[in-house]
Formats: C-alpha cells, sequence, structure tokens
C-alpha cells in the first residue's frame, strides 16, 4: 500500500485517482506524518459494504433470537414510524 501527502495528492489528484481506479492501487493520505484517509477501488468499498452488511445482519439475527429466547416480540417497523412521527 501506498503512503502519500495528502498536499501531493492536491498536485497529482488524477494521476492518483488513476492509480486506484486504473491499477487497482491503495493509497493512504497522511498529513504531517498522521494517516488521514485512504483511497480505495470501487471493488474493495463493495466489499467493505458487503463485510458490513453480512455484520449488521448477524448482529440482528442475534438480537432477534435474544428477544425470541426472553418472550418478547420485535415492535413493528408500521408502529416504530407512527411514534418516531415518521411517514407510512
Amino acid at each position: 500500500m501506498t503512503r502519500i501527502a495528502a498536499s501531493k495528492v492536491r498536485e497529482d489528484f488524477s494521476e492518483t485517482v488513476n492509480q486506484v481506479a486504473y491499477a487497482g492501487e491503495r493509497i493512504i493520505l497522511h498529513r504531517r506524518g498522521k494517516d488521514i484517509a485512504a483511497l480505495v477501488p470501487m471493488e474493495d468499498l463493495a466489499l467493505i459494504e458487503k463485510i458490513e452488511d453480512l455484520i449488521d445482519i448477524e448482529e440482528a439475527e442475534k438480537i432477534l433470537a435474544d428477544m425470541e429466547a426472553a418472550g418478547e416480540k420485535p415492535i413493528p417497523w408500521k408502529q416504530v414510524k407512527k411514534e418516531l412521527g415518521l411517514k407510512p
């Protein structure tokens, strides 16, 4: 993985974007020696989001199983929206 100063990226923005988009390179941006952000290809972002979704699903399933074991029922989404004043 490449580390580049944020100020350098400003100078060569299109080249940096091309490295990420077309070469699949991951780039860490740093400022004063501290890592502040990362540029990743869209495929990497899609994978990160899929992993996050799987973690969320696992957590939701665990919560529902715990509720069922305790004899609790989930609150219907329609009721939650009404209580929060959201549109149906």
